[in-house]
């Protein structure tokens, strides 16, 4: 249940935050909510930051891939532990750092995580089916 909090704005700040909320069909209390939320957890988990995309809004490594890649990876990973770090860190190109950077996020918001990871094998699924049935109709 959210509850409410009186913040004054200054007039510009305040003008900005309803014309980019109106481009984004929100509320200004919506995206306040939504930008107060990010900053804190990039506050938090440095080295993660927030981006929009055609898979939406998600966490991502600062000059990397989303958290939810990482954490596939990870997932999918042969090694376990310290070398599941390294190894990922390797395949990805990453060091061990933003692979740490990238659990330590999760820790915090795994369920956010875990719907991106579930979201991303549901597309790769269908996409799948949807080649299979035009290799089923061109064979």
């Amino acid at each position: 249940m959210s509850r409410p909090l009186s913040i004054r704005f200054d007039r510009t700040l305040l003008d900005r935050l309803r014309r980019r909320a109106s481009a984004q069909d929100t509320t200004p209390s919506g995206l306040a909510q939504r930008l107060v939320d990010e900053g804190l957890r990039v506050q938090e988990h440095p080295g993660v930051m927030f981006r929009d995309g055609p898979s939406g809004h998600r966490a991502a490594l600062v000059a990397g891939p989303d958290v939810w890649e990482v954490v596939a990876a990870l997932r999918y990973s042969s090694a376990r532990g310290e070398a599941a770090v390294t190894a990922t860190a390797t395949e990805m190109g990453l060091s061990d750092r933003q692979i740490k950077t990238a659990l330590d996020y999760y820790g915090s918001y795994p369920d956010e995580i875990d719907e991106q990871v579930a979201e991303n094998e549901r597309a790769a699924d269908e996409a799948r089916a949807a080649w299979q049935a035009q290799q089923r109709l061109l064979a």
